[in-house]
């Protein structure tokens, strides 16, 4: 049986008057990618914003209902520690334009006040661009901007810059959809090999995409969880019948 990392009970999302998501009830395994699929305008962004606390940075935006990580009522507990618990890289690639590549990596530090040495940087620098699979390509250039590089490896120093913070989950939403086919196949590779250390939720309009590197696959519709299964069975033998639909494009 696989172990719980996340645990979502109940859980409404709303915009004003406006609900996004409705009572969904959620357990994400641990060190496996989970993909949440879905046509535009389902949820998705809106249910990983609610996990690492984003939705609420929208003055209109109210939830109901409860997360847990490892237990730890996720709406109870500081939203700047739950951000650093739980990482998020987004949809268009956004390294600080300012900064350089070493400054990047580090930033969620600076960014929170917590004071490090320099060889603890330099530690957290070169392990986290080798998690990302990007130290090879830039440690000759690390005091060069971040935005001098390709699209594929901005995202990947982004992917670094959350790993940095040494995240129990970490969010991806679309993170490949801006970029071309052989920067995708990158990214790709990459989470299979990081889901050894981290959990990893992957938001997806791209249904190849989810078949290929997901474990777990959540289709949303509406704002409702249709169904939730191994990603095997889901793209194989879909119990629902929108969840089936949906796959063989009938709609979305």
């Amino acid at each position: 049986m696989e172990s719980t990392i996340l645990r979502i009970e109940q859980f409404s999302a709303f915009f004003g008057a406006t609900g996004v998501l409705k009572d969904i009830k959620l357990s994400i395994p641990d060190k496996r990618i989970t993909a949440i699929m879905g046509p535009s305008g389902c949820g998705k962004t809106t249910l990983i914003r609610c996990i690492n606390r984003m939705h609420e940075l929208n003055p209109d935006a109210t939830v109901s209902g409860r997360m847990f990580l490892d237990g730890e009522d996720i709406y109870a507990t500081d939203p700047i520690i739950v951000r650093r618990q739980i990482g998020m890289v987004f949809q268009k690639p956004n390294p600080f334009p300012t900064m350089s590549i070493y400054e990047n990596v580090i930033a969620g530090y600076q960014l929170n006040g917590i004071y490090l040495s320099k060889d603890e940087k330099n530690k957290i620098v070169t392990e986290s661009l080798r998690k990302a699979a990007l130290w090879d390509e830039v440690k000759e250039s690390l005091h060069r901007r971040g935005t001098f590089l390709s699209g594929g490896q901005q995202q990947r120093l982004c992917i670094a810059r959350a790993l940095a913070m040494q995240p129990d989950v970490l969010l991806l939403d679309e993170p490949t959809s801006a970029l071309d086919p052989k920067a995708t196949s990158h990214i790709e590779e990459l989470l299979v090999q990081l889901k050894d250390t981290v959990t990893i939720i992957l938001v997806t309009h791209n249904m190849a995409q989810a078949a290929r590197v997901s474990d777990y696959t959540a289709f949303l519709y509406l704002g409702e969880l249709i169904e939730f299964g191994p990603s095997g069975r889901m793209f194989t033998a879909p119990k629902e019948k929108r969840t089936e639909e949906y796959l063989t494009g009938k709609f979305g």
